[in-house]
């Protein structure tokens, strides 16, 4: 598989939404939850809309299924995702056991390479240069998460990395990049 990088401008972030909304609530969808959640694509694409709904309100924790380990992961929905959530799945119809992101033919999620399909259609579409692909939203989580003062080792650890040095390479970060952390608790 190819290396893929993060979504790093936001304004390029901002066009990759604003051209998904317009064409696929669903694949806007796609995106949101990706690069709020840092959700790896085969995480997402098992999500039904009953796993993510509490009466008419989306969640804010989601659990993540896993038969390797008796610890749970639980992801964070923000309110972005929360949002995008609600708005797709009360618009759509869909019922609590449709798969969030069905295949219009088959209602079965679908694929992780139409999830890369989706991505790069719409970076060709807007002409943004790069290596991009489905891993990119999972990424541009860690990158975004990294640039706002989340420790290495907080996102190290979220993707089970062994080291920080991995980390930095998977997200695409050198040494010489300039951070700025900001440690408000708004008391």
């Amino acid at each position: 598989m190819d290396f893929v990088e993060p979504f790093k401008d936001l304004k390029q972030i901002d066009e990759i939404k604003n051209y998904l909304k317009q064409n696929s609530e669903r694949d806007y969808l796609l995106f949101v939850m990706g690069i709020n959640t840092g959700m790896k694509i085969s995480e997402m694409l098992g999500i039904k809309a009953g796993d993510v709904l509490c009466g008419n309100e989306s969640i804010a924790f989601y659990q993540i299924p896993c038969e390797e380990t008796v610890h749970k992961k639980e992801i964070y929905f923000n309110s972005k995702v929360r949002s995008a959530l609600e708005h797709y799945i009360f618009n759509s119809g869909l019922t609590p056991n449709d798969y969030l992101f069905a295949s219009l033919k088959t209602k079965n999620p679908i694929s992780r390479q139409q999830a890369h399909r989706i991505i790069h259609d719409a970076i060709d579409h807007l002409g943004i240069k790069g290596k991009f692909g489905a891993s990119s939203m999972r990424k541009t989580f860690g990158y975004h998460a990294y640039k706002k003062g989340v420790s290495i080792s907080i996102i190290q650890e979220y993707y089970h990395h062994a080291a920080p040095s991995e980390t930095y390479k998977y997200l695409g970060i050198t040494k010489e990049e300039p951070t700025q952390t900001i440690i408000d608790v708004n008391l």
